[in-house]
């Protein structure tokens, strides 16, 4: 990307007001500016989706739902896997991501991917009809993240997997066996995210554990672009509803 390309996105991230009355015009007035580059920026800071991808199951004829989807990043994460789904559904509410989204989909070949502009808490598919559900650092995006997340549980077959992997902070007293964050990094991320309506929630992970079967979760810190010394916190979650 292009010094001029990395100014015009870094000052749609930081400096740009975020403006419109719903989420979905607060969305695009985010990313309308940085579409383009989104890809290139946001490698270096959504940390774990590959290694998420790396242990989902992809089922022989299944169906995956991608919850969030924004540029359609996530399906390269499949590799030759991909093939195996007959069906893959990507969802977003921003029409900026959505149209790099086709893009993608068109310059690829891809046969088997649906593009669907709607919201993640709503979106219309049969209950009870998907094998694999995924939000990848779009939770936090969310307001009502938990409807997106019970939303998710209800298309889920019983028996099938969500993979999550988002920012987060940590419960001042976590339970055992989960990080505890210093008081700076409970304090200081959500303040500075919510600048670009990101909220990383202590109640976000807790939540999945409470709603799904946990087949595993891991706690992490990665570096974030514009603070280079700074390690932002976090976490994949795999996990199974109950059959």
């Amino acid at each position: 990307m292009s010094a001029l390309g990395q100014l015009k996105t870094l000052y749609h991230m930081v400096l740009s007001p975020i403006r419109g009355e719903s989420h979905q015009q607060r969305l695009d007035s985010f990313y309308a500016g940085q579409a383009e580059h989104y890809d290139a920026t946001r490698q270096k800071m959504l940390h774990g989706r590959d290694e998420l991808f790396a242990d989902l199951p992809a089922p022989e004829g299944g169906v995956w739902l991608d919850l969030g989807c924004g540029t359609a990043r996530n399906v390269e994460a499949w590799g030759d896997r991909l093939s195996n789904f007959r069906q893959a559904t990507l969802v977003d509410l921003s029409e900026s991501l959505l149209g790099v989204a086709q893009k993608r989909v068109e310059e690829k070949g891809w046969h088997n991917i649906e593009l669907v502009h709607a919201d993640a808490t709503m979106v219309e598919i049969e209950p009870g009809s998907v094998d694999v559900v995924t939000f990848c650092y779009s939770l936090t995006m969310i307001p009502n993240w938990y409807d997106a997340v019970d939303h998710a549980l209800t298309l889920l077959k019983p028996g099938g997997t969500i993979g999550v992997v988002d920012f987060y902070v940590a419960k001042k007293y976590p339970t055992e066996g989960r990080q505890k964050h210093s008081w700076f990094r409970r304090t200081f991320w959500p303040i500075w995210f919510a600048n670009d309506n990101v909220f990383p929630n202590p109640d976000l992970l807790p939540y999945l554990e409470r709603r799904f079967e946990t087949v595993s979760v891991n706690e992490h810190a990665g570096k974030i672009m514009m603070i280079p010394m700074l390690r932002i916190p976090y976490f994949r979650f795999m996990g199974r509803k109950p059959a």
